[in-house]
């Protein structure tokens, strides 16, 4: 396809989309193509007042002042189409337009590790992880989501360019250095606008106490934004601490692993969570993290039936022991459910949700239970909120996904924008997730573009060729576009290396152009 046949095809997808729907809408604002068309327009109009002057100055005919009125009215769709283009995430340099942010809102920028020991980088992510979370809980205060505010790890980006592009008032950062069992942690919260010092604190402490010095920096950046606070009621009520602060530490270890939903990083948290356990037996969250580990693996990789089994137990403990912690209720919950056990897995989802209203893992694993019984109204609601808590891809893809299986074209779409600018935010720190590049490859080739989408589907085979769900997300990209024979043998691959959610199988309906194959058939009665 020629150039310009591409970006007149972009043209024509962009018009077919354009209604009322306040996605869509958001996201022409965020390719600036308002702004892009109007500097046409007004440039045009400038050279048409030009043309018509010297027109009659210099006697020409009335063809040069016809060819600049054509020449122009036909461009009009090329600039649009190249303004959607460039507007794309990571497709172009060009700046962002000043839009005035919230009076009330931050972002908190991973904290620097100065400790010389690249081991101890979790403690800054943990720690900005921890504000970010308490911050969010904070009334009338817009936080910018972990990714977003990730993506600037290690820039030497300045401050204020940092909040521009994020579209916040203020930016806080920070850094951590650690002296044996002592910890120097160090805070700025900067002002956008003149770039002035809001506040900025220097924490001198035993590691036992950073719960206090994370509740400290979260307090103080709201109270320096003129956040009201109400009792403190932002401030979980139920936060657990450990006997000995080394189980914190390992659990944040564990949280940097879960994450990245691969059998070896799901390994690799179970053996932190293991750990944590190991030095605080009686730690609720090491249990609650252990047992939605052992539960993803169990999901994602049904190979035996020992991590089933983990997760029921684990989960049950970290309830006896932390009957008011809502990650406890939370795992329990998604434990039950891949048990069979629907009507006591909605209580413990519901319990959780009563403590903790903003939890993501409460959201994010209910939705997944009720897309698995084909509820989809209430799963695509509840992961659209799980991904409004946390910019997480792949909430935001299945909230889309829910969508489309509900007839929901215009929403499916919007939702799928997003979730593509999301995953792709995610791969800028993680571009070794398989995960993540099947989703964005899907999410591609449902908005039209089937070459790019084809491509990230090969290069997550690439970043790893034997993870059973790549091979499902890849058989679903291969069905969404025709290629059947291709999409069968990815998942016979997907079910022979562990795939084996029957369910999932059932309901994906990425999958309905092969439901009528008799080896797809032969699959499920297999499974």
């Amino acid at each position: 396809m020629y150039p310009l046949q591409g970006t007149l095809s972009d043209v024509g997808r962009v018009l077919k989309r354009v209604t009322m729907n306040k996605g869509f809408l958001e996201e022409l604002l965020r390719r600036r193509m308002p702004q892009i068309v109007g500097l046409y327009l007004a440039a045009g109009w400038g050279l048409l007042e030009f043309t018509d002057w010297a027109t009659g100055r210099f006697g020409l005919s009335a063809f040069w002042e016809d060819s600049v009125v054509v020449s122009w009215a036909l461009l009009l769709p090329v600039v649009a189409g190249l303004a959607w283009r460039w507007g794309a995430p990571g497709s172009s340099p060009l700046p962002r337009p000043f839009l005035r942010p919230p009076d009330r809102s931050v972002a908190v920028l991973p904290f620097l590790n100065m400790s010389g020991d690249p081991e101890n980088d979790y403690l800054g992510d943990g720690l900005s992880e921890e504000v970010i979370n308490a911050l969010v809980k904070v009334p009338d205060l817009r936080v910018v989501s972990r990714t977003s505010a990730f993506t600037y790890k290690g820039t030497a980006k300045k401050i204020r360019t940092i909040g521009r592009e994020l579209n916040v008032g203020s930016v806080l950062e920070g850094s951590i250095q650690r002296f044996g069992n002592r910890i120097r942690v160090t805070t700025q919260l900067v002002s956008v606008e003149d770039g002035y010092h809001l506040w900025s604190e220097r924490f001198d402490k035993e590691m036992e106490d950073l719960f206090d010095i994370e509740d400290q920096i979260a307090e103080q950046v709201a109270r320096a934004l003129r956040v009201i606070l109400k009792n403190e009621e932002w401030k979980s009520p139920h936060r657990a601490h450990p006997s000995d602060i080394r189980a914190y530490e390992y659990c944040l270890r564990g949280q940097q692993f879960l994450i990245h939903p691969r059998l070896k990083s799901l390994g690799f948290a179970r053996q932190m969570f293991d750990k944590a356990l190991d030095v605080d037996p009686r730690y609720a969250p090491a249990w609650a993290g252990a047992a939605e580990s052992a539960a993803l693996i169990h999901m994602n990789y049904p190979l035996r039936d020992q991590e089933l089994e983990d997760a029921d137990r684990l989960s049950q403990r970290a309830v006896e022991l932390g009957p008011t912690l809502a990650d406890a209720h939370s795992a329990r919950g998604f434990a039950l459910f891949l048990l069979h056990r629907v009507e006591e897995s909605e209580a413990a989802f519901q319990r959780s949700l009563e403590l903790d209203p903003l939890l993501f893992q409460a959201h994010y694993f209910h939705a997944r239970a009720c897309y698995q019984q084909g509820r989809l109204e209430e799963a695509a609601d509840k992961f659209q909120k799980a991904s409004e808590i946390r910019e997480d891809y792949q909430a935001a893809f299945l909230a889309a996904q829910s969508s489309e299986a509900l007839g929901r074209t215009e929403e499916a779409e919007a939702r799928r924008i997003r979730a593509l600018a999301v995953a792709e935010k995610h791969m800028e720190l993680n571009p070794d997730d398989p995960r993540a590049a099947t989703m964005r490859a899907v999410s591609l080739c449902r908005l039209g573009r089937p070459d790019e989408g084809l491509h990230w589907a090969e290069k997550a085979l690439e970043i790893d060729p034997n993870d059973p769900g790549v091979r499902y997300n890849v058989a679903c990209l291969y069905s969404l576009e025709g290629k059947v024979e291709e999409a069968i043998q990815c998942l016979e691959a997907a079910v022979k290396a562990g795939f084996q959610n029957k369910d999932w199988f059932r309901h994906d309906p990425d999958l309905d152009p092969l439901r009528t194959h008799p080896r797809f058939q032969s699959l499920i009665s297999e499974l």
